[in-house]
């Protein structure tokens, strides 16, 4: 396993939503992150991934860099004293354990909402990003393809990924049991990203009035002529927010909607706010004002006992696969360690064969030298298949190194080049 790579990783198990807020990640902070970052100090295979449940800086280097990280981040983000969040965050220092930790995030297995689906999505917008800026070696590369690969896996071999078990989902069922409460409930999904996206097709057939708005007008069009559900313009709706009883945002606006927005709703009834984004699109303080209610995204409970039941009966499963994926992975890892040896030592027999070859080819004919040729490549080769055979056994052994140092000298490996 190539030394070295770690992760950094904020996430709901340990950092509430006003603490995810603060040290959210932007699409366009990654992209400078990815591009800023590696001149600042030595790193590499660097990838940036942040959802509304986690903040996670996965990278390639000799020694943490934790501080360095929460600085810049503070830097961008204007905080006073980043390093006192440190204490959200936990560390993996052991660059086995962070590629398993990678596996179990891409997975789902560490999701909010158990094998969530928007997460693998993310995983790969967020390995895009860091290849367009080239900070995928061939490190992250494989580790990445193998992880699609595992998940592939689990679509086609378990029920982990079966029934609709994600957060857009469980609002849905939390909005169809609030508006119980309601005579011809009326509900507002704000903001068709990825998980407004998402919720709108799961409130398709809802037995109640649903009304979409979004800043982009081609993208709402979009998304309601596919889901038939109604559309209203983006501006001025703050001041139309009284006409619903329930109103969703996954706005990336914070405190775009305030007790001022909303104080008219005051002596109105009952009136529910889900606030689905980080960071919160809806003030907290709104809850001050008579009848409002508000969830935010860490109480969003599981409402899909029977999807989220099979998901968690196939865990043992997907654990399995990435076990197996994992096994897979660190022997080309181990692999990886030994090729610029196997790669020496055919250079040093390529040297040698070339050498005897001119010494004692002069003047021979075309036909006996093209069989010389051959025939010396056939040894050569042979002679490279123990060598590599041994070596890739005591890469499965851990035993690697030493004979990495036995070859060193044998065939006098790190001698300097001749000088020509």
């Amino acid at each position: 396993m190539k030394e070295g790579f770690k992760v950094l990783s904020l996430s709901y198990k340990k950092a509430p939503v006003e603490i995810r807020e603060v040290l959210s990640v932007s699409d366009s902070l990654a992209a400078e992150f990815l591009l800023e970052f590696p001149h600042t100090t030595e790193v590499n295979d660097l990838m940036v991934l942040s959802t509304c449940n986690r903040t996670e800086i996965y990278y390639s280097a000799e020694k943490s860099l934790s501080t360095e990280i929460l600085v810049y981040l503070g830097l961008k983000k204007g905080l006073q004293n980043p390093t006192q969040y440190l204490q959200y965050f936990d560390e993996i220092l052991s660059a086995e354990k962070a590629s398993e930790y990678l596996f179990r995030v891409s997975m789902g297995l560490e999701a909010q909402v158990v094998g969530d689906l928007q997460i693998i999505n993310q995983i790969k917008r967020a390995y895009q990003a860091s290849a367009d800026a080239n900070m995928a070696g061939p490190f992250l590369h494989r580790l990445l393809h193998t992880i699609f690969f595992a998940n592939k896996r689990v679509v086609q071999e378990t029920a982990f990924r079966d029934g609709a078990a994600s957060v857009s989902y469980a609002t849905a069922e939390l909005v169809k049991t609030l508006a119980q409460a309601f005579v011809d409930t009326k509900v507002l999904v704000m903001g068709i990203g990825e998980i407004g996206e998402d919720l709108a097709k799961h409130l398709t057939d809802a037995p109640f009035s649903v009304t979409l708005t979004n800043r982009s007008e081609a993208k709402l069009m979009e998304v309601a002529k596919s889901c038939g559900l109604s559309t209203l313009s983006f501006v001025g709706i703050k001041e139309k927010l009284s006409e619903f009883d329930i109103v969703i945002s996954s706005l990336p606006v914070k405190d775009f909607i305030d007790v001022t927005d909303i104080a008219s709703a005051e002596g109105s009834g009952l009136k529910y706010f889900i606030d689905l984004s980080i960071p919160r699109s809806i003030s907290p303080a709104i809850e001050s004002v008579a009848g409002v209610n508000l969830y935010n995204i860490d109480e969003i409970q599981d409402k899909t006992s029977q999807a989220v039941q099979k998901r968690v009966d196939a865990i043992p499963q997907v654990e399995a696969i990435v076990s197996e994926s994992m096994a897979e992975f660190t022997d080309w890892s181990r692999e990886m360690e030994v090729s610029p040896t196997i790669q020496k030592i055919k250079n040093a027999l390529e040297e040698i064969r070339q050498e005897e070859l001119k010494k004692h080819l002069k003047n021979v004919s075309p036909e006996v030298e093209v069989f010389a040729n051959k025939f010396s490549k056939s040894i050569t080769n042979k002679i490279m298949k123990l060598p590599v055979l041994q070596l890739k056994a005591a890469c499965q052994r851990g035993e690697a190194e030493t004979l990495i140092d036995v070859l060193n000298d044998l065939f006098n490996l790190e001698k300097d080049p001749v000088k020509q």
